[in-house]
């Protein structure tokens, strides 16, 4: 039977066929970039293979993938595939008890560690059976190495195909709301999602260049850069970390970048500090030019926000940079195959464009929930039936998220189902929408609305760069004028009764996930006592 799609594997024999000699990834290190062509690639990967084959693990067995972005993490995810092992990645920032759930929960065979967050306590993390591997940057004991078994090991000669309906990879969740699922794909989905993605999200233009920043454990990072430059054959360069980011972004200035509010966030704030707002106003294209490559980003033709949703006020500045900030919607369960605004597209803010292809059905529920059908999805959840059955019904999958269409088919998400409170007088409330008032304030950088069960909905939220620079009595002035001017058109039922200033919310104090997504309910107890001891005392209230 002729195959209708072409696997992450057989786009790497192709290459490694074509283009040898073209620099594939290229590795921040001190002083300088290491750089491997698509041949020299090719062998590393070959040799890994054939070393992982030769340990003569059963056929489809999971190896964890524990590591910071890195030359090392895609040389591991197709050497992975090559061997007929199935990848389990975990996040960088990930706590060593949800480390240790995810690899007995998938049964891995063999992890391999790169540097990431908790390595201090990698023997509390990783079972005692698990053999392990160190890739670049890894600072625990281990048996071996990537470049050890390189050195050593013969090359795996032959271009196996897989079979399509084979698992490649188990993504787990960030965990949000509980223990981290499974996703499974095939490698018959990359084949049907990331041609698509590419031609719709990027431009042919030869020499394209990746940025690779945020985990590849994260599933639109893995996708659109991980898998991205294996079925373009474009060349990416990784980070050596947060200290020197902002240098390396600004010497490869990537055509294409993929971010998450969080650093748009961060880019804002340290243009704000360097430039007053009154000044930016007046700022003719040229100069926004020079700020747009002071951020890495004066040749990037198509740049994408996601992950969670990017304030409106923050995306307009951007544009009014002319650094087009495109949204884009999906999810691990349909290998973010969902809306986006493609690169010759006009976006209209807080949208998240129309479905990406002709392939991708996306429909809003009798109860106003997302849901979507593409070849995308996932097969189910990692041994977890009944999560699989909640969430894949008659073929579509239910995403939890609340949205709308407008009237020429663009999607806008408006909140999560799951956050949606209700105070004493029965009304509900959903947190984004209000939460996206407050974030026209460039002395605040995350918010969490809360109020089940109280009489009017209270805000916490935490303090920019620039908002940690002024006196309390100052942000405390202003936010208390912000407050009135928001609560003066909302209904009475949503009017934010109390400011609650925190410290910031991090993945190193639980209060964010791996992919920077708050923990509304973590962050609501964690702070719990104060707001209690603190009620309705002053208009804004430092925690």
């Amino acid at each position: 039977m002729a195959r209708d799609v072409q696997t992450p594997l057989e786009m790497f024999y192709h290459w490694e066929q074509v283009i040898p000699e073209r620099v594939f990834l290229r590795q921040a290190i001190e002083g300088g970039w290491e750089e491997l062509s698509w041949g020299q690639t090719a062998d590393q990967v070959r040799r890994f293979a054939h070393y992982l084959r030769a340990k003569n693990l059963p056929a489809g067995s999971r190896i964890g993938l524990w590591s910071a972005n890195s030359k090392d993490w895609i040389i591991s995810d197709l050497a992975i595939m090559l061997a007929g092992h199935i990848s389990v990645p975990l996040y960088p920032g990930q706590d060593h008890e949800s480390a240790r759930y995810v690899l007995e929960h998938s049964d891995c065979k063999l992890i391999l560690c790169g540097f990431f967050d908790q390595h201090a306590h990698a023997d509390l993390a990783i079972p005692e059976h698990v053999g392990r591997i160190a890739l670049h940057g890894c600072v625990i004991q281990t048996a071996t190495s990537l470049t050890d078994i390189v050195a050593t090991s013969e090359p795996y000669t032959e271009s196996p195909l897989p079979e399509l309906d084979d698992l490649f990879t188990i993504i787990y969740t960030s965990g949000t709301t509980g223990r981290p699922k499974g996703v499974m794909h095939t490698h018959r989905t990359p084949g049907h999602v990331v041609p698509e993605q590419a031609k719709n999200l990027t431009t042919d233009d030869e020499g394209a260049r990746l940025f690779s920043f945020l985990p590849l454990a994260h599933a639109a990072e893995r996708i659109l850069i991980g898998m991205g430059c294996i079925y373009t054959g474009n060349q990416v360069s990784f980070s050596a970390g947060q200290e020197t980011f902002a240098a390396e972004i600004r010497e490869v200035q990537p055509t294409f970048f993929f971010a998450v509010p969080r650093l748009w966030i961060k880019f804002k704030e340290a243009i704000d500090a360097k430039i007053p707002p009154e000044v930016q106003a007046h700022l003719d294209d040229e100069k926004k030019l020079e700020i747009a490559k002071m951020l890495g980003l004066g040749a990037a033709k198509v740049i994408i926000t996601g992950s969670a949703p990017c304030p409106r006020d923050v995306q307009q500045w951007f544009f009014d940079m002319n650094i087009i900030l495109r949204d884009g919607y999906g999810m691990t369960e349909n290998f973010i195959h969902g809306c986006a605004w493609l690169h010759n597209d006009s976006p209209i803010l807080g949208s998240v464009g129309k479905p990406m292809t002709s392939g991708v059905d996306v429909r809003v529920s009798d109860i106003g929930e997302i849901q979507f059908r593409s070849k995308g999805l996932m097969t189910g959840y990692y041994l977890n039936q009944e999560k699989t059955d909640e969430v894949l019904v008659d073929g579509w999958y239910c995403t939890g998220d609340s949205g709308r269409f407008d009237e020429d088919g663009n999607l806008y998400v408006t909140g999560r189902i799951s956050e949606v409170f209700k105070t004493t007088k029965g009304k509900f409330i959903v947190p984004v929408k209000i939460e996206g008032q407050f974030a026209r304030s460039p002395l605040l950088a995350q918010f969490c609305l809360f109020g089940h069960g109280r009489n009017q909905p209270l805000l916490m939220t935490t303090l920019s760069e620039l908002g940690r620079e002024k006196s309390r009595a100052k942000v405390s002035e202003q936010l208390t004028a912000l407050l009135t001017e928001i609560n003066t058109d909302l209904p009475g039922h949503e009017k934010i009764e109390q400011i609650f200033i925190t410290p910031e919310w991090t993945i190193d104090n639980n209060l964010l996930t791996p992919t920077l997504k708050i923990k509304r309910h973590q962050i609501e107890a964690q702070f719990k006592e104060g707001v209690e001891a603190a009620l309705g005392k002053e208009n804004v209230t430092f925690l």
